[in-house]
């Protein structure tokens, strides 16, 4: 809750509009009539490109939602595969304008890398995928063993945690792509494959023979996985940051892709806010007044993200669990536009 006086006069309002209109990254998007998103070389449910070469799932979506919070279309964005290795030196160097590639939100990366996170787009866990046949249930099982995982990632850094807190002995093979370490695990060269849980139910989906290989109920660190651009540009930190407490609040209040246009006509002042029917919020960023109308339209609610890309109806049957509403006993919770 806040003091004091909660209006902002036509003078305040037009320097916030003249400090939004001054963001080089906006400007040079809306030159170049598209947003680059540098996402996976193919995670399915997150980012991955179908036979025509369309990119679906949620870090491919978010970059639609984006934007359609620019362009009032979701079509207005270019995704560039990005390996592991490669992601942090392609946002460095202007290569993309956000990176929305299943990437752990850690201090040494928001602090020392010249980067700012936005926000958390899916709550994860670091897991290990094994064969049923081996008997391993726990990745205490896993001594003595090799494991494959790709290079350049917060899993090895976490492998190496758990095992020597452990005073565990292992082995670790490295690839520079995710589909070269499933590959070598599927041929046999390892007994566990590693990565966040999500991505091991991605990427059972490409083995041989899915049905013969579990994942490990067992998480062995937090990764929290989200958008990050550039430092030293707040307008596009801003924009990116509320697009997503966008779409988290969209579904809180029951504005979906269906129901956008209607919900307009809303009394509840919470929707009329979101929806850009009172208050100033999108100018105030340099975006119009409807930008959270467009970004619905573009990719749906948080929710409907979800469930269409990794939700029960599809191959990867991942339930809502931590990704929930706070509602609804989970962690996506956004800040009120107001």
């Amino acid at each position: 809750m806040s003091l004091g006086n909660s209006r902002v006069d036509a003078g305040q309002a037009q320097v916030e509009v003249d400090r939004a209109g001054a963001g080089e990254t906006l400007r040079r998007v809306r030159q170049r009539g598209h947003l680059i998103c540098g996402v996976s070389q193919g995670l399915p449910g997150f980012s991955s490109p179908d036979e025509r070469g369309r990119w679906s799932g949620i870090d491919a979506d978010f970059c639609r939602a984006l934007a359609g919070a620019i362009f009032g279309s979701g079509e207005n964005v270019r995704f560039r595969p990005l390996s592991a290795k490669d992601r942090f030196t392609a946002l460095q160097s202007g290569e993309i304008d956000i990176l929305s590639r299943n990437t752990t939100w850690t201090m040494s990366r928001d602090t020392q890398l010249g980067f700012n996170f936005i926000g958390v787009t899916y709550y994860d866990g670091q897991s290990f995928m094994v064969r049923k046949a081996s008997g391993i249930e726990t990745a205490a099982g896993l001594a003595g063993g090799t494991i494959c995982t790709e290079t350049g990632t917060t899993t090895e850094l976490n492998v190496a945690d758990y095992f020597r807190d452990r005073g565990l002995s292992y082995r670790v093979l490295t690839f520079e792509k995710n589909d070269e370490a499933i590959v070598a695990y599927d041929r046999g060269r390892c007994d566990a494959y590693t990565t966040d849980a999500s991505g091991l139910y991605a990427q059972r989906l490409k083995l041989a023979e899915p049905d013969k290989h579990m994942v490990l109920s067992e998480l062995i660190s937090k990764e929290p996985l989200g958008p990050a651009v550039r430092q030293g540009d707040p307008q596009w930190e801003d924009i990116a940051r509320w697009t997503l407490n966008a779409l988290i609040n969209a579904e809180e209040l029951g504005v979906t892709r269906a129901n956008v246009e209607e919900m307009k006509q809303s009394d509840n002042p919470r929707v009329r806010r979101l929806l850009g029917q009172e208050g100033n919020y999108g100018p105030s960023v340099g975006l119009s007044s409807d930008w959270v109308v467009n970004a619905v339209k573009a990719v749906g609610n948080y929710g409907e993200m979800f469930e269409r890309n990794i939700g029960s109806e599809t191959p990867l049957n991942i339930e809502r669990g931590l990704n929930a509403l706070w509602t609804k006993g989970g962690l996506q919770y956004a800040p009120p536009v107001r």
